[in-house]
C-alpha cells in the first residue's frame, strides 16, 4: 500500500509482501470482540472513504490519494467494483476495509486498517477475518489476495497470515 512509517529507517529496503488465500478453507477466523461491528457502507459515498483513509492512514503516512481531485475519488470509491465496511466500537469509528472485484474473480483486500486509538486492542484479526469472510462471499471469488510491506503496522504480515493467507511474491525497494 501507499504507507511511509517515520518510525521505520527510511534507509532501509522496503519489502512488499504480496498474499494470497486460493479457497474459503484456508481461512483461521478470530472472534468477534464484545463492543466491535462491522457494517458495508451500501449507499457509496467518496467524501467518506476519504475521510477513512486519512483516519486509519495518517499514522502510516498514506499518501498517494491525498491530492486525487473529488471527481478522481467520486471515480474510485463509487464503483461498482468497490465496496467498503466500517469497523464501530461504542459509536466510534475504529477501522474500514475496501474489497475491490477483479476481473480474473479475484478480490483484493484494497485498504484494511485500524484506526489508531483502536490499534492494539485485539480487533484487527476479527476485522480481517470479517474482510476476508465478504471477500469469499462476494460472487464467485476464486481468490482474495492483498499486499503489505514493511513501512505498514509491524503486525500487518502475521495478522494476514494468521488468518490463513500465504505469501507468493515477495519484492524489495
Amino acid at each position: 500500500m501507499d504507507k511511509k512509517n517515520p518510525e521505520i529507517d527510511q534507509q532501509a529496503p522496503v519489502i512488499t509482501y504480496y498474499l494470497e488465500m486460493n479457497n474459503r478453507g484456508q481461512l483461521r477466523s478470530k472472534a468477534q470482540p464484545p463492543g466491535l461491528e462491522v457494517t458495508e457502507a451500501e449507499l457509496k459515498e467518496f467524501r467518506f472513504n476519504r475521510y477513512l483513509y486519512q483516519l486509519v492512514g495518517e499514522p502510516w503516512q498514506w499518501v498517494d490519494k491525498l491530492t486525487l481531485s473529488d471527481q478522481a475519488w467520486q471515480e474510485y470509491a463509487e464503483r461498482d467494483s468497490l465496496r467498503t465496511w466500517v469497523a464501530y466500537h461504542r459509536g466510534s469509528i475504529a477501522g474500514y476495509y475496501e474489497l475491490e472485484r477483479q476481473d480474473d474473480g479475484s478480490v483484493q483486500i484494497a485498504y484494511f486498517g485500524l484506526a489508531p486509538r483502536f490499534v492494539g486492542k485485539g480487533f484487527g484479526g476479527f476485522l480481517l477475518t470479517h474482510a476476508l469472510e465478504s471477500a469469499w462471499s462476494w460472487g464467485d471469488t476464486d481468490r482474495v489476495w492483498v499486499h503489505t510491506c514493511t513501512l505498514d503496522h509491524p503486525g500487518a504480515l502475521s495478522n494476514y497470515q494468521a488468518r490463513g493467507m500465504q505469501v507468493f511474491r515477495t519484492e524489495r525497494e
